[in-house]
Formats: C-alpha cells, sequence, structure tokens
C-alpha cells in the first residue's frame, strides 16, 4: 500500500505524486507536503454581526427596529419600535431575517435594529 496522504479537501485515499505536488483525482485539488496540515484543518471565521448599540446579535434574539424603514416596492413603512422576533442572521447586505409584527418576514440591515433585553 502506497503512504501517501489522503487529499485534505475530499479525504480521498486515492491521491498520487507528480513531481512534487500531491493530486487527487476525484476532486482536483492538488497541494505541496507542507501545505496538507494547514489544508486539513481550515481556519473558520465565524462572523460577529452587531446592533446600532454594539450589541453582539445572535439566531433567536428579539430586536426591535430605531428608525421608520421604507419597504423597498411597497408604499408601507416599518415604524419605530417594531419588533422582529427569533431573528437569524444570514450573510449579505442584510444580515437578519426575521418575523416583523404586522409586516410579515422581512431582511433588515443590523444597523437600523436594538436587541431586546
Amino acid at each position: 500500500m502506497s503512504d501517501l496522504p489522503p487529499c485534505p479537501k475530499c479525504s480521498s485515499s486515492y491521491t498520487y505524486l507528480d513531481r512534487d505536488v500531491f493530486t487527487c483525482p476525484e476532486c482536483a485539488h492538488e497541494w505541496r507536503d507542507g501545505e496538507a496540515a494547514a489544508a486539513a484543518e481550515p481556519e473558520e471565521t465565524a462572523k460577529v454581526v452587531k446592533d446600532a448599540s454594539g450589541n453582539v446579535l445572535q439566531d433567536g434574539d428579539t430586536v426591535t427596529v430605531i428608525k421608520d424603514l421604507k419597504v423597498r416596492g411597497s408604499s408601507s413603512v416599518i415604524k419605530v419600535g417594531t419588533k422582529g422576533r427569533n431573528i437569524k442572521l444570514v450573510d449579505g447586505d442584510h444580515d437578519i431575517d426575521c418575523k416583523l409584527d404586522g409586516m410579515g418576514q422581512m431582511s433588515l440591515k443590523s444597523e437600523f435594529v436594538r436587541k431586546v433585553t
């Protein structure tokens, strides 16, 4: 059997050495010998989302709107003090998905909400 390391990306055991580069035929990942340990444990940086007051937000929190917000594509307005319950943090420009009282499901920017304690 071969003592070549498994692929750090897909853990395939069918890797081969091509000159000084290891190659995985299943996912086409290529790496050098020293890079295998670094690629096997990718650094996961958790995105920290903060509200307008600087409080860290987490999934399931309740927030309140701190400014009247116009709803794009509609004539309605989200009023100050409207509560968003059971928020979910998402990637993108609008980083909060929640259900607003009287409005339904909405995506909001964290800079326009405050965490309710």
